[in-house]
């Protein structure tokens, strides 16, 4: 039996929803309030629903699936194809969803829980506090120096700077700017207690999770990669492959081939760009680790000579993501190849 098509745009306060029979009638065309959402889909027939993943889209998503309909999510930038030119409104975002819903070449984003969702926002909370820290002591650093006061890069700096705003006998600091001065070393010093208790929920909810804990397996990634990865993935058993997995994330080259000549550039840096730093990152760790013992990882040692350390880096972010799709699709944990488990 084929499903009505309902392509609903989500909003704040006002949602605009587009049905189409199998036939290809219109249905409904209309606006609906937040309120009238729920009552409107609790009175259609079991109908293939498409929305864009923008906010609040996880929610509606479960929300309808609980009402018995089939919900498909979308990245924006593939239904925008279906947007009629010169026509952009609500009605006409609907319809685009409605269409693009049906296409057998559409992408599909998978619907998060609402445990998943509360892990990615433990992640973006932390990644706040980290820019705001960031921000603070680099205001912090800026101010002094305009008072010929300097330090160290890194933590032992700032510390030794914390300690000349906290001492009311050094002569350097005038009283009017150590006030303002004592305010920015206390967001700071909060920052930093918020960002540990940031870190010690997400160790929690690594250590609870065994999807996680076999991710953190693989070398240079800890619990918040992990974490974040697990959170954000899903259900990886959609990607057909590994190499997917890491096309998803923007790891793979872009292309420009034509006539049968293969011309590869930068990366594409498609999918989420936080869990893609977060590999990229660790990544980069490696490089100091493997100049000091190349047995770590012969591979990436090898790498390192012929190519520059980013370029290195980022084919390193490119192996471990496949790695864990692999951990994850086939519930293993990692496994050191033969050379460097020898060594």
């Amino acid at each position: 039996m084929e499903l009505n098509t309902i392509g609903l745009d989500l909003a704040k306060n006002v949602f605009q929803v587009h049905a189409v029979a199998p036939t290809g009638k219109i249905l409904v065309r209309q606006q609906l309030r937040r309120s009238a959402v729920l009552k409107f889909f609790g009175k259609q027939p079991k109908s293939l629903v498409g929305m864009e993943a923008c906010a609040s889209a996880h929610y509606w998503a479960r929300e309808l699936s609980a009402l018995g309909h089939e919900v498909r999510l979308m990245p924006p930038p593939r239904v925008k194809a279906y947007v009629p030119r010169g026509k952009k409104n609500d009605a006409a975002d609907a319809a685009a969803i409605a269409e693009a819903v049906t296409r057998p070449s559409m992408s599909f984003v998978p619907v998060k829980t609402v445990e998943q969702q509360s892990a990615l926002m433990l992640h973006r909370t932390r990644r706040l506090l980290v820019e705001a820290r960031t921000r603070t002591s680099n205001a912090i650093r800026g101010q002094l120096g305009e008072l010929g006061i300097c330090a160290a890069q890194g933590a032992t700096g700032i510390a030794a700077l914390l300690a000349i705003i906290d001492d009311a006998g050094d002569a350097r600091l005038p009283e009017v700017a150590r006030q303002a001065l004592m305010a920015l070393a206390s967001h700071l010093r909060s920052c930093d207690a918020q960002v540990a208790a940031m870190d010690k929920t997400i160790a929690g909810w690594h250590s609870c999770s065994d999807e996680s804990r076999r991710v953190a397996t693989i070398p240079q990634i800890g619990p918040i990669t992990a974490s974040a990865l697990v959170a954000t993935a899903g259900e990886v058993n959609r990607f057909d492959n590994a190499r997917q997995f890491a096309a998803w994330l923007g790891l793979v080259p872009s292309q420009n081939s034509s006539g049968g000549k293969a011309s590869l550039g930068r990366i594409t840096k498609s999918g989420d760009r936080y869990l893609r730093q977060l590999l990229v990152v660790s990544a980069i760790g490696m490089i100091r680790l493997v100049r000091k013992d190349p047995a770590r990882s012969p591979w990436f040692a090898r790498l390192l000579a012929r190519k520059p350390p980013k370029l290195a880096a980022v084919a390193l972010a490119n192996k471990m993501a496949r790695i864990a799709w692999v951990i994850l699709a086939r519930g293993e944990s990692y496994r050191a190849p033969a050379a460097e488990a020898a060594a």
